[in-house]
C-alpha cells in the first residue's frame, strides 16, 4: 500500500511563491510516476504536472508552464511542486497522485493513488 501526504499549501498574494511537498510511504517510490492535479470550486479536476519514475521526463499543463516546476527526491521519497508568479486563478485544492503508468497518471483516470489534497489560495 502506498500513501501520499501533501503539505505546503496556504495563503499567498498574487505574484508570490509556494512549494508543495508530497511524501510517499513505501519502498516503491522509484517505480511510480508522480503528478499534481488541482481542483477549484465548481470546476473539474485539472492536470498540473507529472514526472516520470526516473525523473527524466516532466510534463506541465498549459496554464502553469513556465511558472511551476515538478521535481522528486528519491532519498526522501518526496515529490515537489515549486510554484512561482502565482495568480488568483491558481487557487484550488492541489492533489498529489501516483501511478506506475505515466500515461494513466497524466490522464487522471483510474490512477492508483491519491493524496488528501492541500489548499492553495492566491489573493489578488
Amino acid at each position: 500500500q502506498v500513501q501520499l501526504v501533501e503539505s505546503g499549501g496556504g495563503l499567498v498574494q498574487a505574484g508570490g511563491s509556494l512549494r508543495l511537498s508530497c511524501a510517499v510511504s513505501g519502498r516503491t517510490f522509484s517505480t511510480y510516476a508522480m503528478g499534481w492535479f488541482r481542483q477549484a470550486p465548481g470546476k473539474e479536476r485539472e492536470f498540473v504536472a507529472s514526472i516520470s519514475s526516473s525523473g527524466g521526463s516532466t510534463t506541465y499543463g498549459d496554464s502553469v508552464k513556465g511558472r511551476f516546476t515538478i521535481s522528486r527526491e528519491y532519498a526522501k521519497n518526496t515529490v515537489y511542486l515549486q510554484m512561482i508568479s502565482l495568480k488568483p486563478e491558481d487557487t484550488a485544492v492541489y492533489y498529489c497522485a501516483a501511478d506506475q503508468n505515466l500515461n494513466i497518471l497524466r490522464s487522471g483516470v483510474k490512477v492508483d493513488y491519491w493524496g488528501q489534497g492541500t489548499q492553495v489560495t492566491v489573493s489578488s
